[in-house]
């Protein structure tokens, strides 16, 4: 649930990326500016090229903006990491971010960290909750990652993601490789993981969005047409272009 406190704060950001060959240089976010309260989720939505997986590469300090400021808890990205916070990412492709060699203990253990001062036991204990945090059984955490589901797997990489303690998860497509199934089990997950996360979704997919966010923004060619509760937006929207991307969408 939202507690009204403003967590995260986009302040007019823009980011450029050369043309090779001289071709000069085109803007890729265009003055984005956006706030997320503590506890929420938010759904980053638009077609690729959009501009949404670049945010998201500036939310993880990947590259820098060319202009502009993120703020986590008032501070600058780098001031926050600086006294402890914590910002953590699931990537849409689960069997490329994963080692085929790891057991699916191993790779939740992997979030820990080499500099995790808990006993070899004490891991062992975490890694299993951190397995039935996600809905898996640690009956399963010698198994490899191609003896399990999709699904399986893309939890597991969950669990490692909330191994570090994080204040926001970034999810990036989490479902796109998924059957309706298992994407719908990782959309309950997500919805219950808001109890203690600020959640950040990137998906092409508005539907998963209207199903699961919070709040919505929809980018198209760099811009934030427009950020709202996600039931306003996608039945009351302000902006015609949003509007007219829903209708072309499911109308």
């Amino acid at each position: 649930m939202s507690g009204g406190d403003t967590f995260l704060s986009v302040r007019d950001i823009w980011k450029t990326y050369a043309i090779p060959h001289g071709g000069g240089s085109r803007p890729v976010l265009r003055g984005l500016d956006f706030c997320l309260e503590r506890g929420e989720m938010a759904g980053l939505v638009g077609e690729s090229g959009s501009g949404k997986s670049t945010l998201a590469r500036l939310l993880l300090g990947l590259e820098p903006p060319d202009s502009g400021t993120v703020l986590l808890e008032g501070q600058p990205l780098r001031q926050w990491r600086a006294r402890g916070g914590r910002l953590s990412v699931v990537f849409q492709d689960y069997m490329t971010s994963v080692n085929p060699g790891f057991t699916l203990a191993e790779v939740v253990d992997e979030g820990l960290g080499p500099g995790c001062r808990l006993s070899r036991r004490e891991r062992r204990r975490e890694v299993d909750r951190l397995l039935e945090r996600v809905g898996l059984s640690p009956l399963l955490s010698g198994r490899l990652p191609h003896e399990l589901s999709g699904g399986q797997v893309q939890r597991a990489c969950i669990a490692r993601a909330l191994a570090v303690q994080p204040q926001v998860l970034l999810m990036d497509e989490p479902t796109s490789a998924l059957d309706p199934i298992s994407t719908s089990k990782i959309e309950e997950l997500a919805t219950n993981l808001k109890e203690q996360y600020t959640i950040i979704i990137v998906t092409h997919n508005m539907q998963q969005a209207l199903r699961i966010s919070d709040k919505t923004a929809f980018f198209l060619l760099g811009e934030l047409i427009e950020y709202d509760d996600t039931q306003t937006l996608f039945y009351q929207p302000k902006e015609k272009r949003t509007e007219d991307y829903i209708t072309g969408r499911f109308g």
